[in-house]
């Protein structure tokens, strides 16, 4: 008996190890879960051949491979335990891929032009004591400010600020992130936790927004809300030490959605409602596994069901009652040559937002965009694979790092010029 529940315990854990080996993208009914098992595996790789190991372990001991059946859990442990080599040393490419990406949208001496200040700050390499604690967050030199009020929409219109504990006495840039969910769930303390800690711990002002979800909310108002936080920032981030005329905005899935589209919709009245004269415009872009193409102009037949997601739960109308506000909520229809500098970031592997949207977004903004547009794929990665830490999520927030530093660089250099 022993022996054929160590066969079924290593045949599960074979099948976790092939789901983050292959890209899936049909049938439809199984790509969520088909994502949760890839997801969480290919993160956390070498974790993975621990608790197996420590299995088989257990099971040799009780005798398991007393009968066949044990012999051949043996070997698919070992098949698995293969596999998960090699989805780690997949992960290892992700440092290099990132580099030669800034490297390609900013220039090889791109790092000469980053200030010699925040080049001192910027992460030199992966910590091992991050990776052995991936689902640990906190950092000792930052503080949370938890709960502040940006709107009227109650516990959707809060947002926290994460900053030095030790105020630096220069303004310090500012991040507005937004959570992804599908735009019906997801919470501001739940995302982007690591790169929030890391640009915090090196003097940045980080804001993570809530904002009205989908069935109760009608598309505009996540867009509006983001534009709202943006408001805040303009009138507010002073008084914690923020830098209110140098901000970014990021986020991942939904909120890739709705940071760039909020990044490319400047000043946009539709989605300022109230406050038309508030500048929203915004110094850069990271847009994480985003869906850009609402529309779905390309007529891509991943996108069908999230039409009728869309439909039903946030836009209320269909594109054929109203194609006009279908098109404008379209990242990819509203970049102008004044887009700001731009981070687009996808999973070679993600299956709940294929990567042909990235490719259609960047291809858009090389086109027309003045400003650098950087582009990194992350071999092997899933979607939302920067949750927590690891190999390639560490790597991504590192590259985010060196991208931001480039960009306010010019910003200090250019404030630099105007006082001289």
């Amino acid at each position: 008996m022993i022996s054929w529940i160590y066969l079924g315990v290593s045949a599960w854990g074979l099948l976790f190890t092939i789901s983050s080996l292959v890209r899936l993208r049909r049938p439809a009914f199984l790509l969520f879960p088909y994502f949760m098992g890839a997801w969480v595996t290919g993160e956390l790789a070498l974790f993975h051949v621990a608790w197996q190991a420590i299995a088989t372990i257990v099971f040799v001991e009780l005798g398991a491979l007393g009968h066949w059946p044990g012999w051949l859990g043996l070997a698919l442990a070992v098949c698995s335990w293969v596999g998960l080599a090699y989805d780690q040393r997949q992960a290892m490419r992700a440092p290099g891929a990132l580099e030669r990406a800034l490297r390609a949208g900013l220039g090889d001496d791109y790092r000469n032009g980053i200030d010699q200040d925040l080049a001192s700050k910027l992460a030199t390499g992966l910590r091992f004591g991050a990776l052995a604690r991936p689902f640990h967050m906190r950092d000792r030199t930052v503080e949370r400010i938890t709960d502040i009020a940006y709107g009227d929409a109650g516990k959707r219109n809060l947002l926290d600020v994460y900053r030095l504990e030790q105020r630096p006495e220069q303004p310090m840039p500012v991040l507005v992130q937004i959570h992804g969910g599908g735009w019906v769930y997801g919470n501001k303390q739940q995302q982007a936790l690591p790169l929030l800690y890391h640009l915090a711990a090196r003097g940045w002002l980080c804001v993570s927004i809530n904002y009205r979800l989908g069935p109760r909310a009608t598309w505009p108002d996540p867009v509006v809300d983001v534009k709202r936080a943006i408001k805040w920032v303009r009138e507010h981030v002073a008084e914690y030490g923020g830098d209110p005329n140098f901000v970014v905005l990021t986020g991942g899935s939904a909120g890739g959605h709705l940071a760039s589209l909020a990044a490319l919709s400047p000043n946009d009245p539709a989605f300022q409602p109230g406050f038309e004269d508030v500048d929203t415009t915004v110094d850069a872009c990271v847009p994480l596994y985003g869906v850009y193409d609402v529309l779905d102009r390309h007529d891509s037949r991943v996108k069908r069901g999230m039409e009728w997601f869309l439909t039903k739960v946030l836009m209320k109308r269909s594109p054929d009652e109203d194609r006009e506000m279908w098109d404008r909520a379209s990242p990819v229809s509203r970049i102008t040559p004044d887009a700001p500098p731009m981070f687009v970031i996808h999973g070679t592997y993600d299956s709940l937002v294929f990567i042909d949207d990235a490719h259609e977004l960047v291809a858009e903004l090389r086109a027309v965009s003045r400003n650098p547009v950087v582009y990194a794929e992350i071999p092997g990665a899933q979607h939302a694979f920067d949750t927590f830490h690891s190999v390639r999520a560490d790597a991504t927030v590192n590259a985010i790092g060196r991208f931001l530093a480039y960009v306010y660089s010019a910003h200090i250099a250019a404030a630099r010029e105007r006082a001289s």
